[in-house]
């Protein structure tokens, strides 16, 4: 066999030397000991993420770590998850993004949650059936979905069920009193329609409408359906509405329950709003006579 320098096998396997040199240093000290050399801390490591790659293809080294965390219970630098799955050529490419002109209006994140709701309809193949509509709507600030309905027919009233969904939600009723939340939308016909603003009318909310081909001012619900397409959609090949129904469901209850959220410190929509409400006060004490 021809022979080759350290140097270039190294960069043929994309390893560093260093870490042939600690693997021949441990090689050595268990061969002087007479002890088997035992499976390193970094290869069970990369045990569990190449598990975790292959139930969520999608996913980068930032919300690796944050379920490394989460379920395993590791204290892990994101450091060391970057450095193991460069190494094992695992990272997600990016891609190049080009300088875009700033929207001037408002954006739609906010300070406290049920302040701004946004909405917005994607599509989803269903096979023999056809398309499905989703319907969504999320809370600006906390990002739970607060509302959704799937469908074979994307019309006013299935926007409209999901602005009962979402006012059921979180407030119980489909008339909630005191502040209500701004509605944002982009200039379909669906939020265009006289239907559905007699609905948001009737359901104490006001309507915000983003400036006609700036997608960016409702880029909050955008990156919502980006991240149901990678993580849901574009991963199966769904043969009827049923079946498609059913994994969307699914994906759309685990966002709210356990998908880490980067903007949200890698929490649950559900967890970073439980965390945010106040502690229920102590009740009064029962004991104290009254004057």
């Amino acid at each position: 066999m021809p022979k080759a320098s350290l140097r270039r096998i190294c960069r043929v396997l994309n390893v560093t030397r260093s870490t042939v040199y600690e693997a021949e240093a441990a090689q050595a000290a268990a061969s002087e000991t007479n002890q088997p050399l035992e499976l390193s801390q970094d290869a069970l490591l990369i045990a569990r993420i190449k598990a975790l790659i292959k139930e969520f293809p999608t996913y980068g080294y930032r919300r690796i770590c944050a379920l490394l965390r989460k379920r395993d219970k590791l204290t892990i630098n994101r450091k060391k998850v970057y450095r193991l799955m460069r190494e094992q050529r695992w990272m997600i490419r990016q891609r190049e993004t080009s300088p875009k002109p700033r929207v001037q209006k408002s954006r739609s994140r906010t300070d406290r949650s049920n302040e701004r709701w946004a909405m917005d309809i994607s599509h989803v193949s269903c096979g023999a059936d056809g398309w499905g509509h989703l319907v969504a709507v999320i809370d600006c600030h906390d990002r739970e979905l607060v509302g959704w309905e799937f469908a074979l027919r994307g019309r006013a009233q299935e926007a409209e069920r999901a602005l009962e969904m979402a006012c059921l939600t979180r407030f119980g009723t489909l008339r909630p009193t005191g502040e209500t939340p701004v509605l944002r939308s982009d200039n379909g016909l669906v939020f265009l329609s006289r239907r559905f603003r007699e609905a948001c009318t009737f359901y104490r909310l006001t309507q915000e409408y983003i400036t006609p081909s700036t997608p960016e001012q409702n880029g909050l619900i955008e990156r919502f359906f980006r991240s149901f397409k990678e993580e849901c959609v574009w991963q199966q090949n769904f043969t009827s509405f049923a079946e498609a129904r059913r994994a969307v469901r699914n994906w759309l209850e685990w966002y709210n329950r356990e998908r880490p959220h980067q903007s949200l410190g890698y929490l649950s929509p559900h967890e970073y709003r439980a965390k945010e409400q106040p502690p229920a006060s102590d009740p009064p004490n029962q004991s104290v006579r009254a004057a």
